[in-house]
């Protein structure tokens, strides 16, 4: 704009535009890592190329209770659907090889009646009826307008065979829909884990912490926590690793590794030689490739099912130097958990450096310690300072006030001379 109206000239302002575009650092979006474990527990995994889908049906069962709701929907309405036309179709070439058929079409309405004792099932006169006597048989309804009579073997194996195959589809489709309604994934879903996970100071050591919680009065029984460092690796003879594991050790003082989840916990894990994270600084945790995987296991007290909650922290979802603030306290003699601040955590002193120069130079942790306490000390004064500031200014201000408020003096003079002082 200033180019166009000739007050600054063009060449300067083109030079000016190209020295501002050098000094500005060109930064690439970084693309989001793809997770192995979504925070939901879902496994980001997807399986192509599977050769061997037979595999598959080997295990009917446990294929049935993976599929989708709305496939096993549909796989249970079809079933009995294709079970009754099946037999329909039995039913119907019975009573046509028996001759039923014709024998109900030549005959008259007077006539009908001598047909039952000689008929194989009675009032079977069309496809219809026959499907119509299917369902009765396969559900036992029975409502007695059709039945069987002793005149044909073949009909009774019929129906014997419907009755077997009838109950086979029910266990097999009723079980279904109820291993379905309680998978252990289910009960997980009132398990929760912190947004985010934790690094600080505890009891002189660096400490990878975060939160879980059950949100049921049901409890979990035997239930434990497992950690893994998922990251990609190479190794010496340049093999990569896409996907490599390390377990992580919690600190747990119970030597059978189980937790009593009555109320929302703080797993600690120490952070020292035996873990992934000993050589990681708070400034190198911003750059690494890995992700950490929570999975609580424990047994469901109410149905004895075990389940399984997981999720994962990622580098972005680890906060160095905070603490969570604590959420139980004792109301009336009941303890009482405040979920609203379950995710919530508050700065506190740590040191920057990784556990293994903690460990080298003990002295980092004193520091970091006594610069904190400092800091507290200075924030102290100045908030006693402005504390005592203001109320200075108000103690001003109310003083400006009542001299304003005072009440003048009015002197009056008598007829003798005499002064008489009063205050109106």
């Amino acid at each position: 704009m200033l180019a166009r109206k000739s007050i600054i000239p063009e060449e300067y302002v083109l030079a000016r535009i190209a020295a501002e575009n050098l000094r500005k650092p060109r930064v690439r979006d970084r693309l989001p890592k793809a997770r192995f474990i979504a925070k939901s527990g879902a496994c980001n995994l997807a399986h192509k190329n599977i050769r061997e889908q037979g595999r598959f049906l080997q295990d009917i069962f446990t294929t049935l209770v993976d599929l989708k709701w709305r496939h096993t929907l549909v796989i249970f309405t079809m079933s009995f659907l294709c079970s009754w036309l099946l037999f329909a179709i039995m039913w119907w070439l019975v009573a046509f090889a028996h001759g039923d058929i014709y024998a109900y079409m030549e005959k008259s309405a007077m006539e009908k009646s001598g047909l039952e004792s000689t008929v194989c099932v009675t009032n079977v006169r069309s496809f219809t009826s026959a499907f119509l006597f299917s369902i009765e048989v396969q559900v036992t309804i029975g409502f007695g307008g059709r039945m069987m009579t002793e005149e044909c073997p073949l009909a009774i194996t019929v129906l014997i065979l419907q009755n077997i195959v009838g109950l086979i589809i029910n266990a097999v489709m009723l079980g279904c829909i109820f291993m379905k309604t309680a998978q252990a994934h289910r009960r997980a879903e009132t398990l929760i884990f912190s947004r985010h996970a934790v690094i600080a100071v505890r009891n002189g050591k660096l400490c990878f912490m975060f939160r879980v919680g059950d949100l049921r009065k049901s409890m979990i029984i035997s239930a434990s926590v497992r950690i893994q460092v998922v990251k990609k690796t190479t190794t010496p003879e340049g093999e990569v690793v896409p996907i490599h594991q390390l377990d992580i050790p919690v600190d747990n003082p119970i030597e059978s590794n189980n937790i009593f989840l009555v109320a929302p916990l703080i797993i600690c894990h120490v952070i020292d030689k035996r873990s992934p994270l000993y050589d990681i600084s708070a400034t190198d945790l911003a750059n690494q490739d890995l992700e950490v995987i929570v999975i609580l296991e424990g047994v469901v007290e109410t149905t004895g099912i075990t389940t399984q909650a997981r999720t994962s922290y990622i580098a972005e979802e680890i906060q160095w130097g905070h603490r969570f603030v604590s959420i139980v306290t004792e109301e009336e003699g009941v303890y009482s958990v405040d979920y609203s601040k379950f995710g919530n955590t508050v700065k506190v002193a740590a040191p920057r450096c990784s556990a293994r120069e903690l460990d080298e130079k003990p002295s980092i942790l004193i520091q970091t310690l006594q610069k904190s306490e400092l800091s507290h000390q200075n924030s102290l004064r100045k908030r006693n300072s402005m504390r005592r500031n203001n109320s200075m200014r108000r103690n001003n201000s109310i003083r400006r006030n009542n001299s304003s408020l005072m009440v003048p003096k009015v002197q009056f003079m008598t007829p003798e001379g005499n002064q008489n002082t009063s205050e109106s």
